[in-house]
């Protein structure tokens, strides 16, 4: 028997298969495709404070291996996902994550508190790195693209909830280990690593994006080398768990962020294209412990080993 189970504070997950916010819609959407009491947590679309109709048309694009998405966190509000989706999600039978995204401090202590007394409520993501909404309170910058910022918000959370917390980073900086640190210092019971890169596609025949907005965040399989690096920088600087995603299509691709050092994955762009991608995976992942002789995940976490350097060459 394989040990399969993941701790993220006092969460214990059954397996460390996850799907991504905005990918997976409220997890009640798959239901009939996706045997989903299998997935070791659902991630939520991301939830703002107040309803959000999201940005203009064409909100999605193909590219190279990924996808660029713009979509603006459209989502129904607080509000009302607790009161017309949570009922329905807490039938699913498999943990429920709930992600959030505030503008200031004192709107994620707002929307936690909630979060924290809803029955069915596993833990909460705290979605400090969307590429297509940008942060007034900090400059117009992402949170996550400050430590000082990122450590705020993540307190503010810790202090409104004895849920389980974790901060979700983005790839658009120049170092992400002391950002990383930040969250964790404060209270963040995990990170996740990595959202969307921000990217964009240009028509030539018109010279206007490809998307209703300018820019849009990159996913998919092009994304995932970077992604991998980034978890395995970090998994060096943090003690908390680590969620990897970024281009997960495949068992090998999430054995890669598992050798690098994250303790679960959630995977996004696949389901779009194939919504019992997470099933694969899972099955891929047993084959391959099960080959090895691996008796937990466990043993397979951040177990990457250097390449030995190349001799040099003997002096003619």
């Amino acid at each position: 028997m394989i040990d399969w189970t993941v701790q993220i504070g006092s969460l214990r997950l059954a397996n460390p298969i996850l799907v991504a916010s905005g990918t997976f819609g409220y997890g009640v959407e798959f239901r009939q495709a996706v045997p989903v009491e299998r997935l070791g947590a659902i991630i939520t679309k991301t939830l703002t404070r107040e309803p959000r109709a999201g940005n203009a048309p064409p909100r999605l694009i193909e590219t190279s291996s990924g996808m660029l998405n713009s979509v603006g966190l459209h989502n129904m509000g607080l509000s009302a996902f607790l009161k017309e989706k949570l009922p329905l999600v807490r039938q699913l039978g498999v943990p429920i994550i709930v992600s959030i995204w505030a503008e200031t401090v004192e709107e994620a202590d707002a929307m936690v508190r909630p979060l924290d007394a809803a029955d069915g409520v596993a833990a909460i993501e705290l979605n400090l790195s969307c590429p297509n909404l940008t942060h007034a309170s900090n400059g117009g910058a992402l949170v996550a693209q400050d430590a000082d910022a990122t450590a705020a918000f993540v307190a503010a959370a810790r202090r409104a909830t004895r849920k389980p917390v974790i901060a979700k980073l983005t790839p658009d900086v120049t170092d992400i280990r002391p950002i990383a640190r930040a969250a964790e210092s404060a209270g963040a019971d995990a990170i996740a690593l990595v959202n969307t890169f921000a990217g964009m596609s240009i028509d030539p025949a018109t010279r206007r994006s490809r998307l209703g907005a300018s820019t849009g965040g990159l996913s998919g399989p092009a994304i995932r080398p970077l992604a991998v690096y980034r978890v395995w920088q970090v998994h060096h600087v943090v003690r908390c768990p680590i969620i990897g995603l970024g281009g997960i299509v495949s068992a090998e691709d999430a054995l890669e962020f598992f050798i690098a050092g994250a303790s679960a994955v959630a995977i996004g762009t696949a389901n779009f294209a194939n919504p019992r991608a997470t099933m694969r995976v899972l099955r891929g992942l047993e084959r391959y412990l099960t080959r090895h002789k691996l008796a937990s995940l466990r043993d397979l976490v951040g177990t990457f080993q250097p390449s030995a350097p190349t001799p040099a060459a003997a002096a003619p």
